[in-house]
């Protein structure tokens, strides 16, 4: 993504102002939102970063799909800069750290030509399948189908279902571009928000935090503090009330038989 690109997306929003806003809407832009939320938080992170549980070919390239169409890049450059994170955590050598500038670690730090690459060595593991490189390299045209699909799908909605007041357009307004800009800024807030407000359960060497109201809008990624004290546990939720959506929704898919081998 691109500065220009990333500017384009959130003056866009503007543009729910132009299509209908009902009842269709509203439902576009959470299914949307959370099918990538899902993507992101348990595939870009539990699995392809710290590989908390395991899954079919298939379901991980699903994950995988899903997750570029949050516009956040491929897998192994969202992974493997994960990876580096984790062990260079609030260092000097953090790209993005607070102590760096909270915009820098929210989102300024994507757009820093050294970081456009990812060393293949934090992703060597995930090398060896085809598909993830193919989609990881092409996460730019996945997320421009998506687009396109989107918007055909709200225009023969329209045709056939005329009374629920949606259009191409409306789809692509709510369910990509406004959808997208909370996604990145939910995203986004893991990496500043969680490293200076909340609460620090456990000592971790570095400044990572539990926020109740971020994990909330993240499916369970605000509880840092605690993903930093057990990074490769399928869960980041510790004490009963610290909900964390994406480990329920990854237990049913393991009661299903989509996913296993929990750690």
């Amino acid at each position: 993504v691109t500065i220009a690109a990333f500017l384009i997306l959130h003056l866009g929003c503007l543009g729910i102002f132009f299509v209908n806003y009902n009842i269709t809407a509203l439902i576009v832009f959470l299914v949307t939102f959370s099918m990538r939320t899902f993507a992101l938080t348990a595939g870009y992170h539990r699995y392809f970063a710290h590989k908390s549980f395991q899954t079919s070919r298939v379901f991980q390239f699903i994950l995988a799909l899903v997750g570029t169409w949050a516009s956040q890049k491929g897998p192994l450059w969202w992974s493997g800069h994960h990876r580096y994170h984790h062990i260079h955590s609030d260092k000097p050598t953090d790209i993005h750290s607070p102590k760096n500038g909270i915009l820098q670690s929210h989102f300024l730090w994507v757009f820093y030509d050294k970081n456009d690459d990812v060393d293949p060595k934090f992703t060597k593991d995930w090398q060896k399948f085809p598909e993830i490189v193919w989609i990881d390299k092409y996460c730019h045209l996945s997320f421009a189908i998506y687009i396109i699909v989107l918007f055909g799908l709200g225009t023969t909605i329209s045709h056939f279902f005329s009374s629920l007041g949606t259009s191409g357009l409306a789809f692509v307004f709510w369910g990509v571009i406004l959808s997208t800009v909370v996604l990145y800024h939910t995203t986004f807030c893991v990496n500043s928000i969680c490293h200076i407000f909340g609460k620090k359960d456990f000592q971790t060497g570095d400044d990572s935090r539990n926020n109740w109201f971020i994990a909330l809008l993240t499916f369970g990624e605000g509880w840092y503090n605690n993903h930093h004290k057990f990074a490769y546990s399928v869960r980041n939720n510790i004490k009963p009330y610290q909900i964390d959506l994406t480990y329920m929704i990854l237990v049913t898919l393991k009661k299903l038989g989509i996913v296993w081998s929990f750690k």
